[in-house]
């Protein structure tokens, strides 16, 4: 059932691309995919069919939700566009992720390598420099992410980055906590009253 009370309409996913993922990462991300066509949240990804990526747009297709593809004209044949939904093809990396953050409203982070490193950090850069107050939310199975979250810690105990950053994004361990979680802080965000947007995005 749609959350009617929610402000949120869509929900970007980055995670990993590849099928040697542990098949559970899979599932979970096929079930999170699934949880936001029930909650009445599109889904904005990468554009790709395989891994983790994939699974999470055919949990929300066959969920009866609505899906968002963004994939760069290069990323075609690697990461096998999965056809069912609605994709946009882009000329560089550059502009799918421009297109993903400006057509999302929250970011769920799931597991993967480098490429969705990148994508964290450059989200989480961002919101250092007050250019977004969007909600972030990661998947961290049996831990996957505690190393990351180590390293932001250290950077902040070293003086290198603001000690705000640490309340940046919440963690849940289990994938059906991921959704409830997303809804929980745009709750929390409305009845304090949203702030002001800082800043455009260049």
């Amino acid at each position: 059932m749609p959350n009617e009370s929610s402000r949120l309409g869509s929900v970007c996913v980055y995670c990993g691309s590849s099928n040697d993922a542990d098949p559970s990462y899979i599932a979970d991300a096929h079930r999170i995919g699934e949880s936001f066509a029930k909650a009445g949240l599109r889904l904005v990804y990468g554009g790709g069919g395989v891994g983790l990526m994939g699974a999470a747009a055919r949990g929300a297709h066959a969920a009866g939700g609505k899906v968002l593809g963004v994939i760069p004209t290069f990323l075609r044949g690697r990461e096998q566009p999965f056809d069912d939904v609605e994709t946009v093809v882009v000329d560089n990396m550059h502009e799918r992720k421009m297109m993903m953050y400006e057509r999302s409203d929250a970011f769920v982070v799931l597991p993967g390598g480098i490429g969705t490193l990148e994508e964290i950090v450059e989200l989480l850069s961002w919101r250092r420099l007050d250019l977004h107050q969007k909600p972030i939310v990661f998947h961290n199975p049996r831990g996957f992410w505690d190393p990351f979250f180590a390293l932001i810690r250290h950077t902040i105990d070293e003086g290198l980055t603001p000690p705000s950053l640490a309340n940046a994004w919440r963690a849940v361990e289990k994938a059906e906590d991921v959704t409830p979680a997303l809804l929980s802080w745009d709750a929390q965000v409305a009845s304090a009253g949203e702030p002001a947007e800082l800043s455009q995005l260049t």
